[in-house]
């Protein structure tokens, strides 16, 4: 299975779509904090991004958008000169979806956060950069541009279940800026999604994600990725951070605290699934990653 896939679906990852925000002249937005990731797209006009934490401001033009992974305050506005108005009541004005501030319509955003089950902080969001800036008019910015382009008609035109629609589009739209960010700048993500841009090393990550029962040796990995044992094991650590049979671990401990969360099998059971022959062995892996017991994990989720 496709690492990246596998690791969105086991975050139930999901979007949520806000006002659009059409703005003109001299204008500046002040938002909180976000809760999720962020991401906003500029379908018309131009703006300036200022997040707090990071040094320089980012020009967005028509056709960019952003993701914000982490939870900072923010600014977007049409340049210094503009003096910051809270998002709070500007959105609360909202009419038709739309909230409106400055005088015009010269730019239109569209944008929403996207929201995650449990652990996405370590699985994904501490991989990436704090603002990942996908700009238009680059051939890997077109799969981008068509999500886009979707959402809007969906936002325009109010088709039955266009609200459902375009907040699975935002979920395309999320995953092609990630593959995008990863092809542009693989040394600027961390973890198994920089393992994804090494050939040898994400013919290893899907194996394991394809059958992460199996009881996989590193020769085993390294054949898959038709390169030598030691340089499959020297570019794993490299790009993931860990060797491959302790990302193993750490993966089967992820499926195994999904069970745990959301389900009634037996610790036994669930062992199996995951590919430990005993509960014993099951506990003994959990408690190394997780600091705490398959049971103690399950009461403390339930």
């Amino acid at each position: 299975m496709d690492p990246l896939e596998d690791v969105l679906a086991l975050l139930e990852t999901r979007g949520h779509l806000s006002a659009s925000l059409v703005a003109g002249g001299q204008w500046a937005v002040r938002f909180d904090a976000p809760s999720g990731v962020k991401f906003n797209a500029v379908r018309r006009g131009g703006c300036v991004l200022k997040v707090d934490g990071v040094d320089e401001e980012i020009t967005l033009a028509a056709g960019d958008c952003y993701l914000l992974t982490r939870p900072r305050a923010f600014t977007l506005g049409s340049g210094p000169e503009a003096a910051p108005v809270s998002a709070g009541p500007v959105f609360a004005r909202a009419e038709g979806g739309v909230a409106r501030v400055g005088h015009g319509e010269e730019v239109l955003l569209v944008g929403g956060r996207f929201s995650f089950g449990a652990r996405a902080q370590e699985l994904l969001l501490d991989t990436l950069p704090p603002v990942v800036h996908v700009p238009a008019g680059t051939s890997q910015a077109e799969a981008v541009e068509w999500a886009l382009a979707a959402i809007d008609r969906e936002l325009l035109h109010r088709p039955p279940a266009s609200t459902l629609m375009a907040e699975h589009l935002a979920v395309v739209m999320l995953i092609h800026v990630l593959r995008f960010h990863l092809a542009r700048e693989p040394r600027a993500v961390s973890g198994w999604l920089a393992g994804l841009a090494d050939p040898a090393v994400a013919a290893a990550l899907r194996a394991l994600h394809e059958a992460p029962a199996r009881s996989w040796t590193v020769a085993d990995l390294a054949r898959v990725g038709a390169v030598s044992r030691s340089t499959l094991a020297a570019r794993f650590k490299d790009t993931v951070g860990q060797g491959p049979l302790e990302y193993l671990t750490r993966w089967r401990i992820e499926l195994a605290s999904r069970q745990l969360r959301d389900g009634t099998e037996t610790l036994a059971a669930i062992a199996r699934s995951v590919g430990y022959g005993s509960e014993s062995a099951l506990s003994v892996a959990f408690k190394r990653v997780m600091g705490m017991s398959p049971r103690d994990y399950r009461k403390r989720a339930g």
